[in-house]
């Protein structure tokens, strides 16, 4: 690191104060230099700056599927990453059944188990278009209704009752809250929905996936529910969270101090189980160990163990590889996108309040 008239720290310190070491026994160099001043007598400014960020901190996007995404991002403190990590896991709003209301439940599974199956099944439906339910009155804007009706006949197979058996209901609840006092009395129903949800949803909002077992019927077994599903956040319950799990690490490094020929390369080759090491032919009979697939270290620290004289393992301090799996309600990309929203309204919350 240098500084704006051109000093620079020694060798040691700025491997001190970039890299974390994996020693055999510990990590050393694991605490950072938050004070500005640290470095100041060498002539080395340490401060952060806005100007600073924006230079260093850049994202490399290195797999994307619809469930899954891994991507760096360089340039930033564990803080922040850590910060992404639990708003990814608590605080982003998905849809999840909140509610069921039984009407018939004769299979071996308890009605609150049952529920609670129920509630962490992931469902396809876009949280952005539907507000948090106040005041417990479920409408078309706040509710999605699904409708589970499945009987097993006697003398049949047992029947296994899966997900996609789930049927969503456009026009609201289908259950009746109590008998009207008269015939020509419009009944009521559990939900107040204005208009139909087919007209606001440019797709069906069925469950993410169909293959999900909730219970086996055997014969003259019946489930007859109706399941209400609302907006929430997983730090209220697990089922509201929108990843199946969100993660990260740093960036390993593996250095040769020294160069490892022919047996001594072989077993260092052979001691590594996620092949870190590859052998290269250098000819006339010998050959060295290489490092071919650093990102891949698990940090077993094996190598260390066997040559520690030898084999130097590192993270780096600012580069973290973040892993999203998402639980299927919104793509992994968006998933982080609206973690920085988040994070960015804390940011203007807290200057506001400062101010």
């Amino acid at each position: 690191m240098e500084s704006p008239d051109g000093s620079s720290l020694p060798d040691f310190l700025e491997l001190q104060r970039t890299r974390v070491l994996c020693k055999a026994d510990a990590p050393t160099h694991t605490e950072g230099f938050q004070y500005s001043g640290a470095f100041a007598a060498m002539g080395v400014d340490t401060s952060v700056s806005v100007e600073k960020f924006c230079k260093n901190f850049k994202i490399e996007i290195n797999r994307l599927t619809d469930e899954d995404m891994e991507f760096d991002m360089i340039g930033i403190d564990a803080s922040i990453a850590n910060a992404f990590r639990r708003i990814l896991i608590a605080e982003v709003p998905t849809m999840a059944i909140e509610k069921v209301f039984m009407v018939d439940n004769t299979s071996v599974i308890a009605d609150e188990v049952l529920s609670h199956r129920l509630g962490l099944i992931p469902l396809d439906a876009d949280p952005r278009l539907f507000d948090y339910i106040s005041d417990d009155v479920p409408n078309e804007r706040n509710t999605i209704v699904y409708k589970l009706h499945v009987s097993c006949e006697k003398g049949s197979q047992r029947l296994t009752v899966k997900s996609g058996q789930l049927e969503w209901l456009p026009e609201g609840s289908q259950l009746t809250m109590a008998s009207p006092a008269q015939s020509g009395d419009n009944q009521r129903t559990y939900t107040s929905f204005g208009q139909s949800q087919q007209n606001t949803s440019e797709r069906p909002l069925d469950v993410k996936y169909n293959d999900i077992t909730i219970a086996r019927l055997g014969p003259g077994q019946a489930i007859e529910l109706e399941a209400h599903a609302v907006k929430g956040v997983g730090k209220v319950h697990a089922k509201w969270s929108p990843v199946a799990t969100a993660w990260y690490r740093m960036l390993p490094e593996v250095v040769l101090l020294k160069e490892i020929k022919n047996g001594d390369a072989e077993e260092l080759v052979k001691k590594c189980p996620v092949n870190v090491f590859d052998i290269e032919d250098l000819g006339k009979g010998e050959k060295r160990a290489v490092v071919a697939k650093p990102r891949a270290c698990t940090l077993c620290r094996e190598c260390v163990r066997l040559a520690d004289d030898q084999v130097e393992l590192r993270r780096v301090r600012d580069h973290f590889i973040f892993t999203i799996e998402s639980t299927g309600s919104l793509p992994p990309e968006v998933l982080f996108t609206e973690a920085v929203n988040i994070l960015e309204e804390k940011c203007e919350r807290v200057i506001s309040e400062l101010s």
